[in-house]
Protein backbone atom coordinates (compact mmCIF):
# COMPACT_ATOMS: atom_id res chain seq x y z
CA UNK A 1 0.00 0.00 0.00
CA UNK A 2 2.75 2.47 0.90
CA UNK A 3 4.33 1.30 -2.12
CA UNK A 4 1.92 2.23 -4.33
CA UNK A 5 1.17 5.38 -2.62
CA UNK A 6 4.57 6.29 -3.35
CA UNK A 7 4.31 5.54 -6.85
CA UNK A 8 1.05 7.58 -7.28
CA UNK A 9 3.36 10.57 -5.78
CA UNK A 10 6.30 10.25 -7.99
CA UNK A 11 3.41 10.10 -10.92
CA UNK A 12 1.94 13.42 -9.30
CA UNK A 13 5.58 15.56 -9.35
CA UNK A 14 6.10 13.77 -12.94
CA UNK A 15 3.13 15.06 -14.03
CA UNK A 16 3.48 18.59 -12.64
CA UNK A 17 6.84 18.49 -13.86
CA UNK A 18 5.42 17.77 -17.53
CA UNK A 19 2.86 20.47 -17.29
CA UNK A 20 5.56 22.95 -16.14
CA UNK A 21 7.86 22.39 -19.45
CA UNK A 22 4.66 22.81 -21.64
CA UNK A 23 3.99 25.99 -20.09
CA UNK A 24 7.55 26.86 -20.29
CA UNK A 25 7.40 26.27 -23.95
CA UNK A 26 3.74 27.61 -24.69
CA UNK A 27 2.91 30.21 -22.82
CA UNK A 28 5.62 32.55 -23.71
CA UNK A 29 4.37 32.34 -27.64
CA UNK A 30 0.50 33.24 -26.38
CA UNK A 31 1.93 35.83 -24.60
CA UNK A 32 3.35 37.00 -27.58
CA UNK A 33 0.42 36.63 -29.40
CA UNK A 34 -1.71 38.57 -27.03
CA UNK A 35 1.00 41.35 -27.31
CA UNK A 36 0.87 41.34 -30.69
CA UNK A 37 -0.59 45.13 -32.32
CA UNK A 38 -3.33 44.01 -34.68
CA UNK A 39 -1.88 44.61 -38.23
CA UNK A 40 -3.64 47.64 -39.77
CA UNK A 41 -4.93 48.18 -42.98
CA UNK A 42 -3.39 51.82 -44.48
CA UNK A 43 -4.58 52.88 -47.83
CA UNK A 44 -2.43 55.31 -50.13
CA UNK A 45 -4.01 57.34 -52.40
CA UNK A 46 -1.85 58.84 -55.11
CA UNK A 47 -2.79 61.92 -57.49
CA UNK A 48 -0.18 61.01 -60.44
CA UNK A 49 0.39 57.69 -62.23
CA UNK A 50 3.91 57.97 -62.52
CA UNK A 51 4.79 55.43 -59.97
CA UNK A 52 8.72 56.68 -60.53
CA UNK A 53 7.89 59.68 -58.50
CA UNK A 54 6.88 58.09 -55.59
CA UNK A 55 9.81 55.60 -55.47
CA UNK A 56 11.83 57.02 -52.24
CA UNK A 57 8.44 57.82 -50.92
CA UNK A 58 7.04 54.31 -50.45
CA UNK A 59 10.43 52.85 -49.44
CA UNK A 60 9.85 54.97 -45.93
CA UNK A 61 6.38 54.00 -46.39
CA UNK A 62 7.15 50.89 -46.68
CA UNK A 63 9.74 51.06 -44.03
CA UNK A 64 7.45 52.26 -41.03
CA UNK A 65 4.95 49.84 -42.14
CA UNK A 66 7.61 47.14 -41.71
CA UNK A 67 8.55 48.39 -38.16
CA UNK A 68 4.78 49.41 -37.01
CA UNK A 69 3.00 46.42 -38.15
CA UNK A 70 1.08 48.00 -40.82
CA UNK A 71 0.10 46.40 -43.94
CA UNK A 72 -0.17 49.05 -47.00
CA UNK A 73 -2.40 49.04 -50.07
CA UNK A 74 -1.31 51.22 -52.93
CA UNK A 75 -4.25 52.60 -55.29
CA UNK A 76 -3.00 54.71 -58.27
CA UNK A 77 -4.88 56.95 -60.65
CA UNK A 78 -5.85 56.03 -64.50
CA UNK A 79 -5.29 59.69 -65.32
CA UNK A 80 -3.17 62.44 -63.40
CA UNK A 81 -4.97 64.27 -61.22
CA UNK A 82 -8.47 62.60 -61.63
CA UNK A 83 -10.56 64.08 -58.55
CA UNK A 84 -13.56 61.92 -59.40
CA UNK A 85 -11.46 59.22 -59.35
CA UNK A 86 -9.71 59.73 -56.42
CA UNK A 87 -13.04 60.29 -54.65
CA UNK A 88 -14.81 56.81 -55.69
CA UNK A 89 -11.55 55.28 -54.07
CA UNK A 90 -11.34 57.44 -50.81
CA UNK A 91 -15.48 56.44 -50.33
CA UNK A 92 -14.36 52.47 -51.35
CA UNK A 93 -11.18 52.81 -48.61
CA UNK A 94 -13.27 53.91 -45.74
CA UNK A 95 -16.41 52.48 -46.53
CA UNK A 96 -14.13 49.28 -46.57
CA UNK A 97 -13.00 49.36 -43.30
CA UNK A 98 -9.49 50.48 -44.07
CA UNK A 99 -8.04 51.49 -40.28
CA UNK A 100 -6.06 54.60 -41.96
CA UNK A 101 -5.84 56.47 -45.05
CA UNK A 102 -2.70 58.54 -46.74
CA UNK A 103 -3.86 60.40 -49.89
CA UNK A 104 -2.41 63.33 -52.27
CA UNK A 105 -5.57 65.51 -52.95
CA UNK A 106 -5.84 65.94 -56.25
CA UNK A 107 -8.38 68.21 -55.61
CA UNK A 108 -8.21 69.25 -51.43
CA UNK A 109 -11.77 71.06 -51.92
CA UNK A 110 -13.61 67.98 -53.28
CA UNK A 111 -11.22 65.81 -51.06
CA UNK A 112 -12.40 67.50 -47.77
CA UNK A 113 -15.95 67.69 -49.06
CA UNK A 114 -15.98 64.20 -48.95
CA UNK A 115 -14.74 63.75 -45.83
CA UNK A 116 -17.26 66.00 -44.22
CA UNK A 117 -20.10 63.45 -46.34
CA UNK A 118 -18.20 60.44 -44.92
CA UNK A 119 -17.20 61.30 -41.45
CA UNK A 120 -14.66 58.91 -41.09
CA UNK A 121 -13.74 56.79 -38.22
CA UNK A 122 -10.31 56.37 -39.30
CA UNK A 123 -7.64 58.80 -39.41
CA UNK A 124 -6.88 60.69 -42.44
CA UNK A 125 -3.52 61.86 -43.35
CA UNK A 126 -2.94 64.03 -46.79
CA UNK A 127 0.69 64.90 -47.72
CA UNK A 128 1.58 67.92 -49.68
CA UNK A 129 -1.77 69.73 -49.73
CA UNK A 130 -3.47 70.12 -46.64
CA UNK A 131 -7.38 69.79 -46.82
CA UNK A 132 -10.54 70.37 -44.26
CA UNK A 133 -11.14 67.42 -42.17
CA UNK A 134 -7.98 65.55 -42.17
CA UNK A 135 -6.06 63.96 -39.13
CA UNK A 136 -3.18 66.50 -40.55
CA UNK A 137 -1.03 67.01 -43.31
CA UNK A 138 2.87 65.57 -43.84
CA UNK A 139 4.26 68.18 -46.26
CA UNK A 140 6.97 71.22 -46.54
CA UNK A 141 5.33 74.50 -45.98
CA UNK A 142 4.44 75.91 -49.39
CA UNK A 143 4.89 79.57 -48.96
CA UNK A 144 8.41 79.52 -47.84
CA UNK A 145 9.28 76.73 -50.52
CA UNK A 146 8.32 79.43 -52.62
CA UNK A 147 9.68 82.59 -51.50
CA UNK A 148 12.92 80.34 -51.00
CA UNK A 149 13.08 79.02 -54.55
CA UNK A 150 12.15 82.29 -55.90
CA UNK A 151 15.38 83.99 -53.18
CA UNK A 152 17.43 80.99 -55.60
CA UNK A 153 16.28 82.39 -59.07
CA UNK A 154 17.18 86.22 -57.79
CA UNK A 155 20.94 84.86 -56.70
CA UNK A 156 21.65 83.92 -60.37
CA UNK A 157 18.85 86.97 -62.24
CA UNK A 158 20.73 89.16 -64.50
CA UNK A 159 17.75 90.66 -67.07
CA UNK A 160 14.86 89.38 -68.07
CA UNK A 161 11.21 88.49 -67.29
CA UNK A 162 10.89 84.96 -65.57
CA UNK A 163 8.28 82.62 -66.78
CA UNK A 164 6.17 80.67 -63.69
CA UNK A 165 4.36 78.08 -64.97
CA UNK A 166 0.78 77.34 -62.85
CA UNK A 167 0.06 73.82 -63.15
CA UNK A 168 -2.26 73.48 -60.16
CA UNK A 169 -5.77 73.57 -62.36
CA UNK A 170 -6.48 75.89 -60.24
CA UNK A 171 -7.35 73.14 -57.59
CA UNK A 172 -4.33 72.24 -56.53
CA UNK A 173 -3.28 74.78 -52.96
CA UNK A 174 -0.01 73.63 -52.70
CA UNK A 175 1.10 74.61 -55.82
CA UNK A 176 -1.02 77.66 -56.06
CA UNK A 177 0.73 78.76 -52.46
CA UNK A 178 4.06 77.75 -53.85
CA UNK A 179 3.31 79.72 -57.13
CA UNK A 180 1.95 82.71 -54.99
CA UNK A 181 4.99 83.23 -52.59
CA UNK A 182 7.35 83.06 -55.43
CA UNK A 183 5.59 85.56 -57.24
CA UNK A 184 5.55 88.02 -54.75
CA UNK A 185 9.41 88.03 -53.78
CA UNK A 186 10.26 88.42 -57.28
CA UNK A 187 7.54 90.79 -58.05
CA UNK A 188 9.01 92.76 -54.63
CA UNK A 189 12.70 92.48 -56.01
CA UNK A 190 11.61 94.30 -59.15
CA UNK A 191 11.75 91.62 -61.54
CA UNK A 192 9.37 91.18 -64.54
CA UNK A 193 6.79 87.86 -64.07
CA UNK A 194 4.32 86.04 -66.39
CA UNK A 195 2.53 83.36 -64.70
CA UNK A 196 1.04 81.16 -66.99
CA UNK A 197 -1.24 78.09 -66.83
CA UNK A 198 -0.84 74.69 -68.13
CA UNK A 199 -0.85 71.37 -67.58
CA UNK A 200 2.23 69.20 -66.55
CA UNK A 201 1.44 66.99 -69.97
CA UNK A 202 1.57 70.16 -71.93
CA UNK A 203 4.88 71.67 -70.96
CA UNK A 204 6.67 69.21 -73.11
CA UNK A 205 5.26 70.50 -76.50
CA UNK A 206 4.22 73.93 -75.90
CA UNK A 207 6.37 75.47 -73.53
CA UNK A 208 8.42 76.75 -76.42
CA UNK A 209 5.46 78.66 -77.68
CA UNK A 210 5.20 80.04 -74.26
CA UNK A 211 9.05 81.50 -73.83
CA UNK A 212 8.49 82.75 -77.42
CA UNK A 213 4.66 84.56 -75.91
CA UNK A 214 5.91 85.95 -72.55
CA UNK A 215 9.75 87.00 -73.79
CA UNK A 216 11.02 85.02 -70.68
CA UNK A 217 14.88 83.91 -70.54
CA UNK A 218 13.88 82.26 -67.13
CA UNK A 219 11.60 79.32 -65.74
CA UNK A 220 10.19 78.29 -62.58
CA UNK A 221 7.68 75.42 -61.49
CA UNK A 222 6.00 74.23 -58.58
CA UNK A 223 5.93 70.98 -58.89
CA UNK A 224 7.94 67.27 -59.94
CA UNK A 225 5.88 66.51 -62.82
CA UNK A 226 5.70 69.96 -64.27
CA UNK A 227 9.84 70.95 -63.43
CA UNK A 228 10.04 66.95 -65.48
CA UNK A 229 8.00 68.36 -68.31
CA UNK A 230 9.13 71.70 -68.51
CA UNK A 231 13.12 70.42 -68.62
CA UNK A 232 11.65 68.19 -71.78
CA UNK A 233 10.41 71.20 -73.49
CA UNK A 234 13.40 73.58 -72.68
CA UNK A 235 15.56 70.77 -74.74
CA UNK A 236 12.98 70.23 -77.49
CA UNK A 237 12.70 74.48 -78.17
CA UNK A 238 16.56 74.15 -78.09
CA UNK A 239 16.47 76.93 -75.91
CA UNK A 240 19.29 77.82 -73.30
CA UNK A 241 16.87 78.79 -70.30
CA UNK A 242 17.34 78.54 -66.81
CA UNK A 243 14.94 75.98 -64.81
CA UNK A 244 14.31 76.73 -61.07
CA UNK A 245 11.92 73.43 -60.42
CA UNK A 246 10.61 71.41 -56.88
CA UNK A 247 11.73 67.88 -56.32
CA UNK A 248 14.11 65.20 -56.21
CA UNK A 249 13.10 62.10 -58.39
CA UNK A 250 15.82 60.73 -60.08
CA UNK A 251 15.82 62.37 -63.40
CA UNK A 252 15.10 65.53 -62.04
CA UNK A 253 18.96 64.53 -59.92
CA UNK A 254 19.90 64.03 -63.50
CA UNK A 255 18.86 66.81 -64.82
CA UNK A 256 20.70 68.82 -61.71
CA UNK A 257 23.73 66.89 -62.78
CA UNK A 258 23.36 67.71 -66.60
CA UNK A 259 22.99 71.33 -66.12
CA UNK A 260 19.52 71.15 -67.24
CA UNK A 261 17.84 72.01 -64.53
CA UNK A 262 19.27 75.48 -62.50
CA UNK A 263 17.71 74.45 -58.79
CA UNK A 264 14.97 72.61 -57.31
CA UNK A 265 13.45 72.95 -54.40
CA UNK A 266 13.99 69.66 -51.90
CA UNK A 267 13.06 67.52 -49.09
CA UNK A 268 13.73 64.14 -48.16
CA UNK A 269 10.63 61.56 -49.86
CA UNK A 270 11.87 58.91 -47.73
CA UNK A 271 11.07 61.04 -44.65
CA UNK A 272 7.50 62.27 -45.68
CA UNK A 273 7.11 58.45 -46.82
CA UNK A 274 7.86 57.34 -43.30
CA UNK A 275 6.19 59.96 -41.07
CA UNK A 276 3.05 59.48 -43.17
CA UNK A 277 2.49 55.92 -41.95
CA UNK A 278 3.89 56.99 -38.77
CA UNK A 279 1.76 59.39 -37.90
CA UNK A 280 -1.28 57.66 -39.66
CA UNK A 281 -0.55 54.22 -37.59
CA UNK A 282 -0.83 56.33 -34.37
CA UNK A 283 -3.44 58.09 -34.91
CA UNK A 284 -5.24 54.69 -35.51
CA UNK A 285 -4.10 53.61 -32.09
CA UNK A 286 -5.64 56.44 -30.92
CA UNK A 287 -2.73 58.30 -30.03
CA UNK A 288 -1.11 61.91 -30.09
CA UNK A 289 0.04 62.41 -34.14
CA UNK A 290 2.28 65.65 -34.61
CA UNK A 291 2.79 67.35 -37.52
CA UNK A 292 5.30 69.44 -38.47
CA UNK A 293 6.66 71.03 -41.96
CA UNK A 294 9.01 69.36 -44.11
CA UNK A 295 12.49 70.59 -44.21
CA UNK A 296 13.59 71.17 -47.15
CA UNK A 297 16.65 72.78 -48.86
CA UNK A 298 17.83 74.17 -52.17
CA UNK A 299 20.11 71.65 -54.22
CA UNK A 300 22.27 72.83 -57.17
CA UNK A 301 24.18 70.45 -59.14
CA UNK A 302 27.08 70.80 -57.43
CA UNK A 303 25.91 70.00 -53.84
CA UNK A 304 24.45 66.46 -54.95
CA UNK A 305 27.47 64.57 -54.05
CA UNK A 306 28.14 66.25 -50.57
CA UNK A 307 27.41 63.83 -47.51
CA UNK A 308 24.08 65.01 -46.56
CA UNK A 309 22.46 65.44 -49.86
CA UNK A 310 23.21 62.04 -50.29
CA UNK A 311 21.78 60.63 -47.72
CA UNK A 312 18.55 62.72 -48.58
CA UNK A 313 18.44 61.62 -52.51
CA UNK A 314 19.79 58.11 -52.29
CA UNK A 315 18.15 56.91 -49.03
CA UNK A 316 18.84 53.15 -47.91
CA UNK A 317 16.39 51.20 -45.28
CA UNK A 318 17.51 49.78 -42.44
Amino acid sequence: MKRRKNDLIQLAVLVTLGAAVILSLVLPQILQRQSRPEILSVSILTRDTDSSLWTNTRLGMEQAADKLNAELRFLSLSAPNDAAEQDSLLRREIEGGADAVIAVPADPDAFAATLSELSPSCPVVSMESPAEGVTGTVAADPEALGQTLAAALLEDWTAGPVLLLDTGGGINDAITARLEAAHAALTDAGVPAAVRTCTGEELAAGLGALLADTGSRWVMTFDAVSTLRAAEGIELARRSVPLYGVGSTVDIISGLEQGNIAASATWSDYAAGYLAVEQAVAAAHGEDATFTPLPFSILRGEDIYEPNNQKLLFPVAS
